[in-house]
């Protein structure tokens, strides 16, 4: 029995990649949402919890742990099966690698307080902030492109899911979100829809979260 709380918002990606996480191993866990766009994070009580004011934070037996990198890690560990790293430490290497790309090189640059910070302090227009977000998603996604060929399987990498599809699924969405042309990068949108299809991937998606708005009917 789990007691899982998840701090987010349903739109972040670094808290849907710890819902693809939770989900592939089978964890039930409630939500907390906050709502990012409105500034919730930056509210006292949140502060109190996480005190970077980021989302995710996940609170678990008396402890809070942020930054998604640690939490994911944090998941395999506790709870080994199905595994979401592989057991030899150079092929785990190379899976931390490829996710790191995404959560290191690609994800902060984009992040919702910088793209509020080059409109606030830089005046960047709308198109603007679209191409910003294109060049960063184009360069990591040419470099992982590489990766998903030469290790990849059915998922990102070999023939089960990995952290490395917990965070490409994430960074996937948000390039057809802004328009990204993905034509380039063919491995990657395959090994995605495959993850995609996965129900415990679908069940993590951002429209279905606590705080989504409804969809047009």
């Amino acid at each position: 029995m789990t007691d899982i709380l998840l701090h987010g918002f349903w739109r972040s990606s670094a808290a849907y990649r710890v819902r693809i996480a939770l989900a592939l191993k089978g964890l039930a866990y409630r939500q907390q949402p906050h709502d990012l766009i409105v500034g919730e994070q930056h509210s006292d009580a949140y502060a109190g919890i996480a005190p970077h004011h980021l989302v995710p934070a996940l609170e678990y037996d008396g402890r809070v742990l942020i930054e998604s990198p640690a939490i994911l890690e944090w998941i395999d560990a506790k709870w080994p099966e199905p595994p979401l790293l592989p057991a030899d430490i150079d092929e785990a290497a190379i899976v931390r690698g490829m996710a790191a790309l995404i959560a290191c090189d690609i994800h902060p640059l984009n992040n919702l307080r910088v793209l509020n910070a080059i409109r606030g302090d830089f005046d960047a227009t709308n198109p603007q902030v679209k191409v910003w977000i294109a060049r960063w998603i184009t360069q990591g996604f040419a470099a992982l492109e590489i990766l998903v060929a030469r290790h990849g399987g059915r998922f990102a990498y070999g023939d089960a899911p990995t952290l490395a599809d917990c965070y490409l699924v994430p960074q996937l969405d948000s390039a057809e979100r802004y328009k990204v042309d993905l034509t380039p990068f063919p491995r990657i949108c395959a090994v995605g829809e495959t993850a995609r299809a996965l129900p415990e991937v679908a069940a993590a998606r951002p429209e279905l979260q606590d705080g989504a708005p409804d969809l047009p009917a």
